[in-house]
């Protein structure tokens, strides 16, 4: 486990576990994956998750997880069904997953571990941001900031940007990556 700073208990959170299948084992590893993914769906707080396959034969696979919170993600970490299935996927992996998770910023592409012939078009990346960007500072700059008028300007931006940041993290670009994801990254699959 890395020492990635955890995410507020309530926050939505992406977690990454990069792990080899055994030679010749891929095709039931994946199945295993498929499987887990199944289960994941009745877990409260499962948002969705992603299967990335390696760019090359016995390269790492990679599974992206998305849950409402910190809280849903150790339920399903704490379930008998991810035990079982567990059990089952050390038959057809090398070793244990090695996991990374994202929260913040860097949860708003996920694209920092991918293999590069998967990491969404830039130019996609900042039109998905200016959609997020634009109407969060304009819903500020229109009824939050006549309301500081009276704090001084450097103090003023500096709460004003914290909104901003706060705002498009942990709100907006949640919802715009998951409502955008076929449009960035039309290649991945579920």
């Amino acid at each position: 486990m890395s020492s990635t700073p955890q995410a507020p208990i309530h926050a939505p959170v992406s977690r990454i576990a990069r792990r080899r299948a055994l030679a010749g084992k891929e095709a039931e590893y994946e199945t295993l994956v498929r499987e887990m993914f199944a289960r994941m769906r009745s877990t409260t707080g499962f948002i969705s998750a992603d299967l990335l396959p390696p760019e090359q034969t016995g390269d790492e696979y990679q599974v992206i997880v998305h849950f409402s919170s910190e809280a849903a993600l150790q339920e399903w970490d704490k379930s008998s069904a991810r035990s079982e299935i567990h059990a089952r996927m050390r038959g057809v992996a090398e070793s244990e997953p090695e996991y990374r998770r994202l929260s913040g910023l860097e949860a708003w592409f996920t694209s920092a571990v991918v293999p590069a012939s998967m990491h969404p078009p830039r130019l996609r990346m900042a039109i998905v941001t200016w959609l997020g960007i634009f109407p969060t500072v304009s819903f500020v700059l229109w009824f939050i900031a006549p309301l500081m008028q009276s704090v001084p300007f450097l103090l003023r931006t500096a709460l004003l940007t914290i909104l901003v940041v706060v705002t498009m993290t942990w709100v907006v670009m949640p919802r715009l990556t998951k409502l955008m994801r076929s449009w960035l990254s039309p290649a991945v699959k579920k």
